[in-house]
């Protein structure tokens, strides 16, 4: 990773700032990307180059000013890590629509944003595109309609990208957390586009930001198609293939057990 140039969206908080913080330490030159500021001094000292770009993903013009940046300070691009995501948590039946919207906005218009407007440069290094996505991409979680049809959506949208330039050299990573120790959670939408404010699981159980990136950071330099995390996440994608209708049973069982669930 020692001087690969890597932009990083949604680089504020979680894993975004977990694999910046790990990439700034192997020696990456890095993008960070977010609507937030990022926690500068947390990158001085002996971290190489950083570029700070305000970006939000769901506005075209924002991915567009992040990649030109991006080619004007170094030049080239060899990984975009696109990590920038929001979730949610109610019933279809109660959501406001502009919920959904929002999350597709972000979630899979961001990816698709970002990735075209670095494609190019991409290609020219024979890099990597990837797509921090979910277990909830495999499985649709009840609950969390717009968040499973957007990574579903992020999910069929990189393997088609990788399919169409297997002849081309491109790296596409497509990197499936399951449940993971991070502040997505408390941001995440109510149906009324309300940040629900505290999160419904147990964040000491969880697979670690900093352990999360570590995985998606070793699947970057094997150049490896898909990573599956946790082994209720490998186990949940594994038995939907063979028995979609005992995991649905599954699925509901365990989401309804969440504190304050929204069904029961």
């Amino acid at each position: 990773m020692k001087n690969k140039v890597v932009i990083i969206t949604g680089a504020s908080s979680g894993i975004g700032k977990a694999l910046a913080l790990e990439l700034a330490r192997r020696g990456a030159k890095l993008v960070l990307a977010s609507r937030t500021p990022v926690n500068q001094p947390e990158f001085s000292g002996d971290h190489p180059e950083i570029l700070f770009v305000k970006t939000d993903v769901t506005r075209e013009e924002d991915c567009k000013n992040l990649i030109n940046q991006t080619i004007e300070k170094f030049g080239r691009i060899d990984i975009l890590i696109n990590n920038a995501g929001i979730s949610m948590r109610a019933l279809f039946e109660d959501v406001d629509l502009n919920v959904i919207r929002k999350l597709m906005d972000t979630n899979f218009w961001g990816t698709v944003y970002c990735s075209k407007f670095a494609l190019p440069y991409l290609l020219r290094s024979h890099g990597s595109l990837v797509g921090v996505s979910s277990v909830a991409g495999y499985k649709g979680l009840p609950g969390r309609t717009g968040y499973s049809a957007s990574k579903f959506a992020m999910q069929g949208f990189l393997e088609v990208v990788r399919i169409e330039n297997m002849k081309k050299n491109l790296h596409v990573l497509i990197a499936c957390p399951g449940f993971t120790a991070s502040n997505i959670r408390n941001v995440a939408l109510s149906k009324d586009g309300s940040a629900q404010g505290e999160t419904p699981l147990d964040e000491s159980m969880l697979m670690t930001a900093e352990s999360v990136a570590a995985h998606i950071i070793r699947a970057i330099e094997k150049r490896k198609d898909r990573i599956v995390l946790t082994t209720t996440g490998r186990m949940t994608v594994l038995l939907n293939k063979f028995f979609p209708k005992f995991m649905d049973r599954m699925v509901y069982n365990h989401m309804a057990k969440e504190p304050n669930s929204p069904f029961k």
